[in-house]
This record gives C-alpha cells, sequence and structure tokens, in this order.
C-alpha cells in the first residue's frame, strides 16, 4: 500500500535541459535539427539496405539493425523532450517513466553487443577472407542479430522490474530530460545501494564483455593490415575498420562515464551533458559516418535516386 501511495499516485517530473532563454532556444532548434537528420539518415540507412540485393550481406545486415536501434533511440527520448518543452508541461506517467527505461536499456544493451559483432565480422572478412561464407554465413549473422535484441531485451526488463519496485517520494523532480535509471535512483525514498551493485554488474556483461571481443578482434585486423602487401587493400580495410572505431569509441565512452560511476559521484548537468551526445548525436553521426565513407551505401542510394551510371 505504501509503494501505491508513494508511486502509483503521482507522475513524475521531468526538469529537462533546456529553458526559454534565447541561448536555449537556439540549442533547442539545434537538437531538432540533429534529430531530423538522424531519423532521416537511419531510416534512409534502412530502407537502402532492405531494397538493394547487393547490400544483402553479413556487414550490411549488421548495419541496418545498428541504424534500426539508433533510430528508435532517438524516438525514445527527444519526441517526449520535444513535447513537454513547447506545450510547458513537464510531467510524465509511472507508464510513461518505465516505457522509456525500458526501452532506453535495452536499445543499449543491444546496440552494444551488435558492435561486438560488426567487429568480429570485419575480423572475419579480413583475417579469414576464404572461410567469410562459412563463418560469417546469413544464418550465424542472423543468429548474432536476434542474440543482441533478445539479450538487451533481458537487460531492459531486469533493470525496468528493479528499478520500479522502489517506492519514490519526495518532489518526483528528475532532474534530465528523459526517464534515466541513476537519475531516477536519486528519488527513492530506501536505499538503492543493492541495485547500483546489480547495475554495475550488468554494466560489466553489457559494456566491457563486448569491448574485450572488439579488442581482442581489432588487433587481430590491425596485425593483418599491417602485414598486406597491397597498399590499396590496406587502405581499404583501414576505411571499412576505422569507421567502426569511430562508433564504438563515441558510443562505449559516454555510456562507461554515465553507467560506471557510482550514483554519489554523479553530477546531474554532466549526466545530462553526455546522455545527450550519446543518445541524441551518436545517432545522427553513425549513418553519417557509414554511408560518407562507404562507396556501396553511395551507389546504392544513386540508384535509388535513378542516377547509378553502371545501369543497374
Amino acid at each position: 500500500m505504501a509503494w501505491e501511495n508513494h508511486t502509483l499516485n503521482s507522475n513524475f517530473i521531468l526538469l529537462g535541459i533546456f529553458d526559454h532563454s534565447p541561448t536555449h532556444i537556439f540549442l533547442f532548434s539545434l537538437v531538432l535539427g540533429i534529430f531530423t537528420v538522424a531519423f532521416m539518415g537511419n531510416t534512409i540507412m534502412v530502407l537502402l539496405i532492405y531494397l538493394d540485393t547487393q547490400l544483402h550481406t553479413p556487414m550490411y545486415l549488421l548495419l541496418s539493425q545498428l541504424s534500426l536501434m539508433d533510430l528508435m533511440l532517438i524516438c525514445t527520448t527527444v519526441p517526449k523532450m520535444t513535447f513537454n518543452y513547447l506545450s510547458g508541461k513537464k510531467s510524465i506517467s509511472l507508464a510513461g517513466c518505465g516505457t522509456q527505461i525500458f526501452l532506453y536499456v535495452s536499445l543499449l544493451g543491444a546496440e552494444c553487443f551488435l558492435l561486438a559483432a560488426m567487429a568480429y565480422d570485419r575480423y572475419v572478412a579480413i583475417c579469414h577472407p576464404l572461410r567469410y561464407s562459412i563463418l560469417m554465413s546469413q544464418k550465424i549473422c542472423c543468429l548474432m542479430a536476434v542474440s543482441s535484441w533478445v539479450v538487451g531485451s533481458f537487460d531492459g526488463i531486469i533493470v525496468i522490474a528493479v528499478a520500479l519496485s522502489f517506492p519514490y517520494c519526495g518532489s518526483r523532480e528528475i532532474p534530465h530530460f528523459f526517464c534515466d535509471v541513476p537519475a531516477l535512483l536519486t528519488l527513492s525514498c530506501t536505499k538503492t545501494l543493492l541495485f547500483e551493485r546489480l547495475m554495475f554488474i550488468c554494466c560489466v556483461i553489457m559494456l566491457l564483455f563486448p569491448v574485450a571481443v572488439i579488442i581482442a578482434s581489432y588487433v587481430h585486423v590491425i596485425m593483418a593490415i599491417i602485414c598486406m602487401g597491397s597498399g590499396e587493400g590496406r587502405r581499404k580495410a583501414f576505411a571499412t575498420c576505422s569507421s567502426h572505431l569511430m562508433v564504438v569509441g563515441m558510443y562505449y565512452g559516454a555510456a562507461m562515464f554515465i553507467y560506471m560511476r557510482p550514483v554519489s559521484d554523479r553530477s546531474p548537468t554532466q549526466d545530462k551533458m553526455v546522455s545527450a551526445f550519446y543518445t541524441i548525436l551518436t545517432p545522427m553521426l553513425n549513418p553519417l559516418i557509414y554511408s560518407l565513407r562507404n562507396k556501396e551505401v553511395a551507389r546504392a542510394f544513386m540508384k535509388v535516386l535513378g542516377k547509378d551510371k553502371s545501369g543497374e
């Protein structure tokens, strides 16, 4: 009954990230611009890979899943933030908060494992090219993609089940622009140390394990690239891998900064800035990084526009 009185009968208040000063209005407009580019860029990537049969390869299948995850991630936070800012309302229901947490945590976890799968794909393609069709068959690729979604969803279920089991009271003001678990825990009426430790263990599994796979893969990849005799092959391999490493560096660096620190050491301002970076900016950069540095994606785009000179 106490849990119901504290939690079910009230909405939470999202304090947001912007006020109505001229500087913040400009920044809000900038975020809307970034959201539009991210939404269109990731949607185009998913559609191009789906429509162009030449892109129906393991690498591009994984890339389409990354774009889909980024698309869902940015739609989880920005529309609600925009509605609250424009309407002047800052409230979010318990169900809405729980939905945001589940989707957010699930997508972050799924993307962590998907990026590791993409690193393994590059390792096989460069270090074992003759066995690529066996080690990265369509079946194995689909299994990796589905596993990423399943593991991410399982992590989301655990986090949301535990997070919403705490009673929340007081001002009920979340110092963030969306329902993020660390920010929500500061409102709990009870101690959350045990859950913080559980969340740290989840972060070790969801962040450090994929990072270890990525590092191991790219150590072998870099060694293979150095030993390549062809300068053209070396440049092509480096271009492909550098795109992935740029995404990995931005994504994992920000996620570790947010989720692998104790709640007591957190600064709401820092958390909001870093969260905005990898929930708003990174989903925009991913399709730009992959498309601008990838001739196959550019060819598929020109083909859709009817300007493919190859006549395919």
